[in-house]
């Protein structure tokens, strides 16, 4: 929009509008209220052979993610309650909701996997996920965004932005997830609107666009207004049994409080005029039709424009209720419905290469004793069938599919199909694994890859032509925490490995390996509560009673300098002489751009030079140093590798090749210099002000930096970083130190280098001389 034209909206909106959206509240049509509810009554559950199969315009793929006990799985509940898919609310405390249905979930009222359930609300089908909140398990978060259209954010009213709730919504930000805010738990004494979206805008940066109102606040809070229709929800709970299936909507008038009314007014303006700014369809609706009176634009208008400014990410919408009193859920549905994306409005470029063919992603594998492995597949394109034959590009191989499931939580129906754009669960694929590319035949798979190639716009890689355009994967984070795991017999080993291998395949942040040295087997995990899950579900799905070694940090290594060396590897294997000559360059990069993966380049003349198996051979050489660093023997990050020359005997074989590199790499890393790396974990306490002093002393013993302290309410919220290592037991010595009156919460933040005189105490302690 032009800049006249934007300064004149700004400036028309900002002085008329707030008394014309007051005399248009005034002027509303006093009308009868409308007590509004649902056909359907408790007892009649809908059947999930039932979910309305719409056109793809109508689905509705979403996740719920929110900072731990922010109301997620209570939102969800509600949700399938209120739609008519489950027969009573249920509760986290009493341990009986639909989407917490493992044994751990349920005994310690938190989300450990994401659940996926699909229900229809209003002629359109849901796919929900419920995502964990606790730092240990944010890979779940990560692969349900990866195939998710849209996102609903849970936020507790009276705390904002919490630590976890930064991390969930960067992941969303990385796949382009269009978002919908909810301020649950309005309820509380605490609650604070203009608080929560004032850390919104600042910690999230992220640009609010306010779509209610609350009537009342704290223990009086009864419903919201709604800014778009200048509607009047409310929930008039008489008594504690009553579920919130009912409400009154009536439109705002002269007997309502006039604060009430004096506020609607104000935000209904500032709505319209941040809307305008932010769309230029809208603002030049206002300029040319209702220059007048910008308040008389309709509705349903400005709901179109809101609905573009969240899919083109320019701003979130912003809702608030109580999930737990039963309230303001229903409007948040017809939110969903309203402003996040349909699969066809998300552009996936890869996926109109298969045009009709079967195209799919596995993002979950789940292992059931009956019907063995379990595979969650997002459609892309096409239309799965069960007892059909597909092709997994990443393995090469083919499968039978043998059945087809609605997913509903741990209970699941049988179809006949699912079309393009749904979320489904699959029987019979036993090789497949999270990230894998599914698609209806190798035929299919060639025939995208050429459409791509000819297209111009897909990247030219290894085999693309003739193996197909494979979807990015699942990004898995690193281990933060390692122990020693063993079986309580010997004749037990082959059960606890076949134990972990099928927990690996459901959770790809879990690593097992053996030490070469001790021969014992290693497990890695994202944290303490991630492994004793682990730990504990050995025990339980399998009965093996194991024993876990002590909990250690998983330290990360560096290079220092910047170092070129060679190798020469000469060696007669039976009557075949190898003889392979090799120059590289190692270079220290900066661990915040280069991530947690190290890189690989070759000059541009040997690129061109060395044969596709050659080079692959080169790539395993490198990578499989990057998984030892020279101090410690840990994962190297920060570190960049510059193949210059690689020449060869004819008759070499490429496992000789990948030899000598890794020798020559060896060599150059020790030339470089090592630097021990320790995860820095983000940890925010909120805490009396009585005892901040007490806790500021214990993070000063535990090397931590304090960042900030801010006030929320009549507490102090303490913002620091810690290292991982300081970290343990962490939540017991807070509550002696606090008398139980103090929450935190961690997040992995980055990794830093650790001082000199700590890494030779930690390197000596590695070496078993402290």
């Amino acid at each position: 929009m032009p800049l006249r034209a934007s300064w004149r909206v700004s400036r028309m909106l900002r002085g008329k509008i707030l008394l014309s959206a007051g005399l248009q509240c005034c002027r509303c049509e006093v009308s009868r209220s409308v007590r509004r509810h649902y056909s359907f009554l408790p007892d009649d559950v809908k059947s999930l052979r039932a979910v309305v199969n719409p056109d793809i315009s109508k689905i509705r793929n979403i996740g719920i993610m929110a900072h731990i006990d922010a109301g997620k799985t209570t939102t969800t509940e509600r949700m399938l309650y209120y739609s008519g898919y489950t027969r009573a609310l249920g509760d986290v405390d009493d341990g009986d909701t639909v989407t917490d249905f493992m044994a751990q979930e349920r005994e310690r009222g938190i989300t450990i996997q994401s659940a996926a359930v699909t229900f229809d609300w209003k002629s359109h089908r849901i796919n929900l996920i419920d995502t964990p909140g606790h730092v240990d398990f944010t890979l779940e978060v990560e692969r349900a965004l990866r195939v998710l259209d849209g996102a609903v954010a849970v936020f507790d009213a009276s705390a904002g932005v919490e630590a976890q709730t930064l991390t969930v919504w960067r992941q969303a930000e990385k796949h382009h997830v269009p978002c919908v805010c909810f301020l649950n738990k309005m309820d509380k004494p605490a609650a604070n609107l203009s608080f929560s979206i004032e850390s919104i805008k600042r910690k999230l940066k992220a640009n609010p666009v306010l779509l209610q109102v609350p009537v009342g606040c704290g223990k009086n809070f009864s419903g919201v207004v709604d800014l778009l229709t200048n509607q009047k929800l409310t929930w008039k709970q008489r008594s504690m049994a009553e579920d919130g299936r009912m409400f009154e909507s009536k439109p705002l008038d002269q007997s309502d409080d006039p604060e009430l009314l004096q506020e609607v007014a104000e935000a209904r303006a500032a709505l319209i005029e941040q809307v305008a700014d932010l769309d230029d369809e809208f603002a030049e609706l206002l300029l040319t039709d209702f220059s007048d009176n910008f308040d008389a634009v309709p509705s349903i208008k400005l709901q179109e424009a809101v609905r573009r400014v969240t899919l083109a990410r320019k701003g979130v919408p912003v809702l608030c209720g109580s999930s737990l009193r039963n309230k303001g859920v229903q409007p948040l549905l017809d939110a969903i419905n309203a402003y996040l994306p349909a699969p066809d409005e998300r552009h996936h470029d890869l996926v109109r290469w298969y045009k009709d063919d079967l195209c799919a992603l596995a993002f979950k594998v789940l292992h059931d004793k009956q019907r063995g492995p379990l595979v969650f597949l997002r459609i892309y394109s096409g239309t799965l069938k069960p007892q059909s034959a597909v092709h997994n590009i990443n393995r090469n191989s083919i499968e039978r599919m043998s059945r087809l499931l609605v997913p509903f939580a741990d209970q699941h129906v049988e179809i006949s199909s699912m079309t393009a754009g749904n979320i489904a669960l699959t029987v019979g694929l036993k090789q497949t694994v999270t990230g894998d590319t599914i698609v209806s035949s190798k035929a299919s798979a060639a025939a995208a890859a050429r459409r791509a190639q000819s297209d111009g716009r897909a990247e030219k890689k290894r085999g693309e032509n003739t193996t197909g355009v494979i979807l990015s994967g699942v990004e898995v984070p690193d281990p933060v925490f390692f122990c020693t795991i063993e079986p309580p017999t010997m004749s037990k080993q082959a059960d606890l490995e076949n134990a972990l291998n099928c927990l690996q395949r459901e959770d790809p942040s879990l690593k097992v390996r053996v030490d070469p040295d001790s021969g014992q087997t290693i497990l890695c995990g994202m944290g303490e509560l991630h492994i004793e899950i682990i730990h504990d579900r050995i025990r339980r799905e399998y009965d093996i009673e194991t024993h876990l070694g002590p909990l250690q940090v998983a330290y990360r290594e560096t290079i220092l300098n910047e170092v070129s060396t060679t190798d020469i590897l000469d060696r007669t294997v039976g009557d075949r002489r190898h003889v392979v000559n090799v120059e590289l360059t190692v270079r220290p990069v900066d661990i915040s751009s280069s991530g947690s993966s190290c890189e690989i380049d070759f000059t541009e003349e040997l690129a061109a030079q060395l044969s596709p198996e050659t080079k692959e051979a080169v790539e395993n050489g490198v990578n499989s140093s990057y998984l030892q660093g020279p101090l410690l023997g840990c994962p190297l990050l920060g570190v960049s590798t510059l193949i210059q020359s690689v020449n060869m005997e004819p008759g070499t074989s490429p496992t000789m090749v990948s030899a000598c590199l890794s020798r020559c790499m060896l060599k150059a890393m020790k030339l470089a210099g090592g630097q021990v790396l320790e995860p820095m974990m983000s940890l925010e306490v909120t805490v009396e002000e009585e005892h901040l002093g007490s806790v500021l002393g214990d993070l000063a013993q535990r090397r931590g930096t304090v960042r900030d302290i801010q006030s929320r309410h009549d507490s102090k919220v303490l913002l620091a970083n810690v290292p991982l290592a300081d970290m343990m037991g962490y939540s017991t010595i807070l509550r002696t130190l606090t008398s139980g009156n103090a929450t935190f919460s961690l997040a992995l933040d980055t990794y830093e280098t650790m001082n000199p005189q700590d890494q030779n105490t930690l390197i000596k302690r590695m070496a078993g001389l402290l």
